[in-house]
């Protein structure tokens, strides 16, 4: 008996060690995983949004060695009276107005700061939209009509196969994805945990099987979709989308810091809301943007692409707010009137003939309750016609 107890010990002490071995082995992803479960606690978010590199695997998006393109101030602006309640209903960590490429309103919020890195959230798909306009006038693409396989094989047989690069561009994959971001099981936050645990995005990519509707017939927002633009610039380019990003786009807007990417284990880029810009910068971008691509004197995003980009060309249904290339519209739709959107408040708006930019950054956890992306935009219009 005393022999049977001896060797259980010994057991028991061995599967304790291999236990305390594989926690150590395994430590990074386990924190990450735990960083991703309290990400937006209410507690932590804010702070979170400024800091996601201190729970994530990450790349910086270089700067370049072009010194910083100053935004110069103009006449301080009155801003209408909702903006105080908006911004403490909306929980904004930083708001940010450009008008005539001036400065006339800037604010941070919640102990945040102007060198904040903060999360863009799905404000970066925009940032890959015109990275995918430049690749394009590069004669890299063919096409946006060309079928995603053509530049990403591993998509043959999979559900993006027939899918083109216009179709996945517009939201129109018809690719079965669930996007409920509090539902722990939908197929975001089971992608948030491949991100975490060092997976990869491509091969979780390739693994999707399931249609709803043939490509190009119906606008349904999935965030997939945007990963599937990151694999066709990659295997188009032979180049990573950080490094490629920042040569074609941002060494030439002067940023004050470099930005960064979220990546998943194989160093890819989590190009579909993983970019962490400062407030100033993201209005650098913005306002390049509204000045139909141009910025310092250089033709940086082609202005056709832009204008093909930023007008209601997917497949919405009707009441639905409009959708163009990765840039959204609202449901009544003004000529130069876009914006691109990030979940939990973060908004890059752009109302070209009032010469106006705005940026806003939040940590807004009541996202959901009613129409919170149609309040935002009526009161970033009443914004711009006020300061006309």
């Amino acid at each position: 008996m005393r022999t049977f107890g001896k060797w259980l010990g010994r057991i028991l002490l061995m599967l304790v060690l291999a236990a305390a071995v594989v926690g150590f082995l395994k430590r990074d992803e386990l924190t990450r995983l735990l960083a991703v479960n309290s990400l937006f606690s209410e507690e932590k978010i804010v702070q979170n949004f400024s800091n996601m590199n201190a729970a994530f695997l990450w790349r910086e998006v270089p700067r370049g060695d072009a010194p910083v393109i100053n935004l110069p101030k103009g006449p301080p602006a009155a801003l209408p009276s909702g903006v105080a309640q908006y911004v403490k209903d909306r929980s904004v960590t930083s708001m940010l107005v450009l008008k005539d490429g001036g400065i006339v309103h800037e604010a941070y919020y919640k102990d945040t700061t102007d060198t904040d890195l903060r999360i863009s959230w799905s404000v970066a798909k925009s940032y890959l939209s015109a990275l995918m306009g430049v690749v394009l006038a590069d004669g890299d693409i063919d096409s946006i009509d060309d079928p995603v396989t053509k530049y990403v094989p591993a998509l043959t047989g999979t559900a993006y196969d027939g899918a083109s690069i216009k179709n996945v561009l517009q939201m129109s994959s018809g690719v079965t994805f669930d996007e409920d971001y509090l539902d722990s099981n939908s197929d975001i936050n089971r992608m948030g945990r491949v991100l975490a645990l060092g997976g990869t995005m491509d091969g979780f990519t390739a693994a999707l099987s399931d249609t709803f509707a043939a490509p190009g017939d119906e606008m349904k927002y999935v965030s997939i979709d945007t990963h599937v633009l990151g694999m066709v610039i990659r295997g188009a380019t032979g180049r990573d989308v950080a490094s490629l990003l920042s040569e074609k786009i941002i060494s030439k807007l002067g940023y004050e810091a470099a930005p960064y990417y979220l990546t998943d284990g194989e160093s890819v880029a989590f190009v579909l809301g993983g970019l962490n810009v400062t407030t100033r910068d993201y209005a650098r971008f913005g306002q390049m943007i509204l000045q139909d691509g141009q910025f310092n004197g250089q033709q940086i995003v082609p202005a056709d692409w832009l204008a093909a980009s930023t007008i209601p060309s997917a497949k919405t249904k009707t009441g639905e707010l409009n959708y163009g290339y990765q840039w959204w519209m609202p449901k009544d739709p003004r000529e130069g009137e876009f914006y691109g959107h990030g979940i939990y408040g973060q908004y890059l708006y752009v109302n070209r003939p009032k010469g106006v930019l705005i940026v806003v950054t939040s940590a807004d956890r009541q996202f959901k309750e009613g129409d919170v992306k149609g309040d935002s935009i009526a009161l970033f219009r009443q914004i711009s016609e006020e300061l006309d």
